[in-house]
């Protein structure tokens, strides 16, 4: 199926499933013209007991707010939703197919609610006989040989990380400098929930740091790299179920832990106020991500076109500045706030509707 072209222009919906809601938008080439964010009321939500089986009822209310808001769907070029848990696949925009489906309705990596992005951009799209699209999920793994040994035999590192938000502000950055992402190498420390800093060289990320299940800088609500023997002891002392260390690791974890909240704008108020505590803590996580962009640089042997710093805590202007005065000796920093990812779908899906390349195909494996 081919994408319909209006008035020289492709038009897009954009759709990226969160845990309590699920946002829209809708694009005629690059220019925004509708975005909304749907809240669902956890109460429920909790009446189903899978993510999939909320599929149907996020697509009913993403199907009415489109009707009540006027929303043209004969005129969609191609549907693209928020890539889920699924094997590990090389970055790009893929079509949504049925090994992708099939994939995401078994939970074959693990229930989140990205996962149902492909499945309702899939459903709407067909209906309209026009193409669906991912770009770019969590679980991207274009990690060289080097970069899997973990050190302990029989368990390799694993590439998650920000993606969709990584590859599409590194894209933008090149070529704000003249350049091709294909062409550059660059270092990109998205600042979120989770906080992942990664290697790109050549249109690949060859090192990033596992931003879910430990390793890297602690977050707003991650522990990230632990003392390992410290971590054995915990899980064997008998106070705590498999559960509730994994919640220390990742919910409970960073800010969360320390400070009891991992609402940064809190801290940074708390820290005006006078609590030193905050402050170090604050300070202690600034202070892993410049370590971890500078052990990037190693990666990259030192030849780094630009350092960038992107995601929502990058909006913090005190907690950017002691990064970059870290980090700064190494290249050129460059911030770029926000996670844009609404943008960065409808980009990745243009990229193919304009030719500009090819739509991979997920095979599974």
């Amino acid at each position: 199926m081919e994408g319909i072209n209006v008035n020289g222009s492709y038009r897009l919906l954009a759709i990226n499933p969160g845990s309590t809601s699920t946002k829209i938008a809708v694009y005629m080439g690059e220019r925004e013209l509708f975005e909304e964010t749907i809240r669902h009321d956890r109460q429920t939500l909790r009446k189903y007991p899978t993510i999939i089986e909320q599929y149907t009822f996020r697509k009913d209310m993403i199907m009415s707010l489109l009707e009540e808001s006027g929303v043209n769907l004969s005129k969609l070029s191609a549907v693209v939703g928020r890539g889920g848990l699924l094997q590990p696949i090389e970055g790009g925009t893929y079509s949504v197919n049925d090994t992708m489906l099939n994939d995401l309705k078994s939970a074959v990596n693990g229930e989140h609610a990205s996962n149902l992005g492909a499945i309702l951009a899939y459903e709407i799209a067909s209906q309209l006989n026009i193409p669906s699209f991912i770009v770019d999920p969590v679980v991207v793994d274009e990690l060289e040989e080097l970069a899997r040994v973990s050190g302990f035999a029989g368990m390799e590192r694993k590439s998650i990380f920000h993606a969709l938000n990584q590859k599409a502000v590194a894209r933008k950055v090149a070529a704000e400098r003249g350049g091709s992402y294909e062409s550059s190498r660059l270092i990109v420390a998205h600042l979120g929930g989770g906080i992942t800093v990664g290697s790109h060289k050549y249109g690949r990320v060859i090192d990033v740091n596992n931003g879910l299940h430990g390793e890297g800088p602690f977050s707003p609500e991650r522990a990230g790299t632990v003392p390992a023997g410290d971590l054995v002891s915990l899980c064997f002392s008998g106070d705590y179920y498999a559960d509730e260390i994994m919640k220390k690791i990742v919910g409970n974890g960073g800010l969360a832990g320390y400070l009891g909240t991992n609402d940064a704008l809190e801290v940074e108020e708390r820290i005006a106020n006078g609590d030193e505590r905050a402050k170090v803590i604050y300070e202690a996580m600034g202070y892993q991500v410049a370590k971890e962009i500078a052990a990037q640089a190693a990666v990259l042997s030192g030849n780094i076109d630009a350092i960038i710093i992107t995601g929502g805590l990058a909006y913090g202007k005190g907690f950017v500045q002691a990064i970059s005065s870290r980090v700064q000796w190494i290249t050129d920093v460059v911030i770029k706030p926000g996670e844009n990812e609404m943008q960065a779908l409808s980009e990745g899906a243009l990229r193919v509707l304009e030719g500009k390349e090819a739509a991979r195909v997920y095979t599974g494996e």
